[in-house]
């Protein structure tokens, strides 16, 4: 399934997360689009505002993923350091990109182009810009790896524009299914049903609802006519054993 599936990595970057102070939003939204376009999220990294830190681990990810995008640290303050850092993590210079100081000219005004607003046209050599509707200042793409804004509605803009360029391949659907059981109970058969669908990716997830103890049970494939057996299996086994089951509709 990996294979066929187009993988991506999303790095998140900024000391506010890490502290905290702020909570990302972006994984769970770009997991969602990228599925719609066929792209399988395999893995999220969070890391500081650290050069080092940036290179060393869009390095390792743009090597390891089909595709890498990171979030945040291309403002115009001074702790906004990923455009360097990816600049330098491809062996190539940062530029000013008269194409993207157009566009914060055109936003801005001539006269109210500072210094740290033109810091944000700074933009390795070669690029490709990701155009921002919300407040101008691009992102940028080099090679797999696409570098977009830590602000949500930012974000959400640059991806909408360049979601169309990237190559995907089935999309990963699911199904879920609740029930008032402890994983205890179910374990071993759900383990069954589990080697008889190795396409099958099956997640037993517990919760406490209502002060009663219960399992939320996810079944994902791009393969849909084994993902509804595999499914119905499941469901079959929960009725078994609760008549307290409750389904989701088909869902990404």
């Amino acid at each position: 399934m990996q294979a066929k599936t187009p993988t991506a990595c999303i790095v998140v970057i900024g000391n506010e997360i890490l502290s905290g102070r702020t909570q990302d939003k972006n994984v769970a939204w770009l997991a969602k689009s990228l599925n719609e376009t066929g792209v399988r999220l395999s893995e999220v990294r969070i890391i500081p505002d650290v050069k080092q830190t940036i290179i060393d681990t869009v390095n390792l990810c743009r090597k390891t993923f089909t595709y890498v995008f990171t979030t945040g640290g291309i403002g115009p303050t001074h702790d906004d350091i990923t455009s360097d850092a990816i600049a330098c993590a491809f062996g190539i210079e940062l530029e000013l990109n008269k194409e993207a100081a157009a566009i914060l000219e055109n936003q801005y005004g001539k006269e109210k182009l500072n210094a740290a607003r033109l810091k944000m046209a700074e933009i390795p050599v070669g690029a490709t810009l990701i155009a921002n509707p919300v407040s101008a200042a691009p992102g940028f793409s080099v090679e797999n790896v696409y570098v977009m804004a830590g602000v949500p509605g930012i974000m959400q803009a640059m991806f909408d524009n360049i979601k169309h360029t990237l190559t995907g391949g089935a999309k990963m659907l699911s199904r879920t299914i609740s029930a008032f059981t402890t994983e205890g109970v179910i374990a071993d058969k759900l383990t069954a049903i589990q080697n008889n669908y190795p396409e099958v990716e099956i997640g037993s997830y517990p919760f406490i609802r209502n002060q009663r103890l219960g399992t939320c049970l996810v079944s994902r494939s791009t393969d849909e006519t084994k993902l509804v057996s595999a499914h119905e299996n499941i469901r079959s086994m929960l009725l078994a054993i609760t008549q307290e089951v409750t389904e989701e509709d088909l869902a990404a």
